[in-house]
């Protein structure tokens, strides 16, 4: 890490120990003694901070030996003490990495909605019959992540065509750490290769956008009955042609902001009426957070992890086998195993610099 990157945990950690440093005033407090609430709150705070601060004191300790090696290096005559120092420099800076790396993801407040399942939608953007293509790659490499990392996937909607891909497909993902992982992943993705409709052998540019949001439980958003319109119909496949003789197909429309939401994968109305439901409150729930967000000043908010979905965020190039991530500038020459699931060193990655970004507010 940088000079500034040490500087902004050992600030941080300066901070720490001040409050550790009021809370036990505080708690020293008759007054607040006779206030229960109060006094577990402090305590419960007092608890998570102080190891922190424990951690904090071993790393400072980890630069004071660096230093204090660093020193003997310059100055010691004895060239097998210098030998010595920097072998134990070597083994202090592998320490102070990962010693870094805790205090990184100790210092960063927790976000709860980390931990929720995701839904994903997955649409065909510019480039027609091969946009639809790549947008059954996107979603075939996500279930390939999905089914390797543990997870559940389950199909809540989609719009297939006739040569394979999908105008439209949304699906939930439940497992640990879920939405944490995959919301990075929302923004336009963008391909470049020789589609199999071309009989010239042009590389064409198309794309596909992702969206990935929080599953909202029913405690987080209230849906009104008064509020959404329900319509049932026929199911239809690629083309247009009936799939269901009955009408299972459900289309909830949210009266108040003109949300639309649509399945018919199920055989059963109740069971598509409920994944539309899950899809809307997961859309009004993302609403309802970029509300709140909006109030937050720019400067705060991560350019990671909530970036406009507008923007190119990724580039898939065939002709090189690369795959472009633009938002912390990581090329993998490795495109066929990230297309066959392989995307656990690019999350990781956009993690981190998450970490960073929101370590440096």
């Amino acid at each position: 890490m940088s000079h500034s990157g040490q500087n902004v945990i050992l600030t941080k950690s300066d901070r720490i120990g001040t409050r550790l440093l009021e809370i036990e005033k505080m708690l020293e407090d008759p007054e607040i003694l006779r206030q229960p609430d109060r006094n577990i709150a402090l305590n419960r705070e007092y608890r998570s901070l102080k190891p922190l601060l424990e951690k904090a004191e071993a790393y400072r300790r980890l630069l004071a030996k660096i230093e204090e090696d660093s020193e003997i290096v310059r100055s010691s005559a004895d060239a097998e003490l210098r030998e010595i120092a920097r072998q134990e420099i070597e083994d202090s800076r592998s320490d102070l990495e990962r010693a870094e790396q805790e205090m990184k993801r100790l210092l960063i407040p927790r976000n709860p909605e980390d931990e929720k399942n995701a839904i994903v939608e997955i649409r065909a953007g510019t480039g027609g019959e091969e946009a639809a293509l790549f947008a059954g790659d996107l979603y075939r490499m996500y279930s390939k992540y999905i089914e390797n990392s543990g997870w559940r996937r389950e199909l809540i909607s989609s719009n297939p065509t006739g040569l394979g891909g999908f105008k439209e497909i949304i699906f939930s993902v439940s497992g640990e750490n879920a939405f944490g992982t995959l919301k990075f992943e929302s923004g336009v993705h963008r391909v470049q290769r020789v589609p199999v409709t071309e009989t010239g052998g042009r590389i064409h540019t198309s794309a596909a956008s992702v969206v990935v949001l929080p599953e909202a439980e029913e405690v987080d958003i209230v849906i009104d009955p008064k509020d959404v319109r329900i319509d049932v119909y026929r199911s239809s496949g690629p083309g247009g042609q009936s799939v269901n003789t009955t009408d299972s197909a459900v289309r909830i429309t949210h009266v108040p902001t003109g949300m639309i939401v649509t399945c018919q994968d199920e055989k059963s109305q109740h069971k598509n009426k409920a994944k539309a439901l899950k899809v809307l409150r997961a859309r009004l729930y993302d609403l309802k957070k970029k509300e709140e967000e909006a109030k937050v000043t720019a400067s705060r908010r991560s350019k990671i992890g909530t970036g406009d979905r507008s923007e190119k965020i990724r580039t898939y190039n065939f002709p090189q086998g690369r795959v472009t991530d633009h938002r912390i500038n990581l090329t993998l020459y490795r495109l066929p195993e990230i297309l066959n699931g392989d995307i656990g060193e690019m999350t990781e990655r956009l993690k981190i610099a998450d970490v960073d970004a929101r370590l440096n507010d």
